[in-house]
């Protein structure tokens, strides 16, 4: 098969500047809120208008990056509000749906939850040629495992309603590493406690150790985000 290379180049750098303008979004580099005019990002990344314009709309539609009309780009801001009344409405309804999977999972459910557990803990959580951000396999691994979690759960809308506010969070998630500067939280035994509460059908501990899971993440971040939005 012959290539058109011509044809094919500015596909090949589209996607390398959308990956690159979104590994700086995910790693703080790109700080919350800040604009993005076209000319700074043009020379920052050696690209053409047309070509950022692109990685730019893929990046709003990811929920990375606000349009603003006649005004540009901006990285999503990090707004202290808004955390706290997902982080409220995740706490609610998240226990509400792992209490009930505890409750209601079957042994096939168990299995998957020590699997998807496994796989979490053999992929590295961070990435290897950027250490602000954690890597996007353990992205996947995380969602795959918390999502397993609550499959435990006979019902369907709850779950979805349970995990469309989990991916609302997962930009704040994304911020807690480089932003939250928690260095000394062990991400991997609150995992293994939540696993291992499951597993022993106790709701009550595993409604706590969830609860504590999210509102960790959170605080690291509401700080930050006061600072944000109340500078001096």
């Amino acid at each position: 098969m012959v290539f058109d290379m011509q044809k094919n180049a500015p596909t090949t750098r589209g996607e390398a500047v959308f990956t690159a303008v979104r590994g700086d979004i995910l790693a703080g580099r790109l700080t919350p809120g800040a604009r993005m005019p076209f000319a700074d990002l043009c020379a920052r990344y050696g690209a053409s208008t047309g070509v950022l314009r692109e990685a730019l709309s893929r990046l709003a539609e990811q929920g990375l990056v606000l349009v603003e009309p006649q005004q540009g780009y901006r990285v999503m801001p990090l707004s202290a509000e808004d955390l706290a009344d997902l982080t409220a409405a995740r706490v609610e309804i998240e226990g509400l749906v792992l209490r009930q999977a505890v409750i209601q999972g079957d042994l096939g459910w168990e299995s998957q939850v020590i699997a998807r557990h496994h796989a979490l803990t053999r992929t590295p959580q961070v990435d290897a040629t950027d250490p602000a951000r954690f890597s996007d396999d353990w992205t996947r691994a995380h969602a795959q495992f918390h999502a397993t979690v609550l499959e435990g759960c006979t019902n369907r809308r709850l779950r979805a309603i349970a995990n469309g506010l989990r991916d609302s969070a997962e930009l704040y998630r994304q911020w807690s590493r480089p932003l939250g500067h928690d260095e000394d939280r062990d991400i991997a035994g609150e995992h293994r406690a939540l696993m291992q509460a499951v597993l022993a059908r106790d709701a009550d501990a595993a409604v706590a150790v969830l609860t504590a899971h999210i509102e960790h993440t959170s605080v690291v971040l509401l700080d930050r985000a006061a600072q944000a939005e109340h500078p001096g």
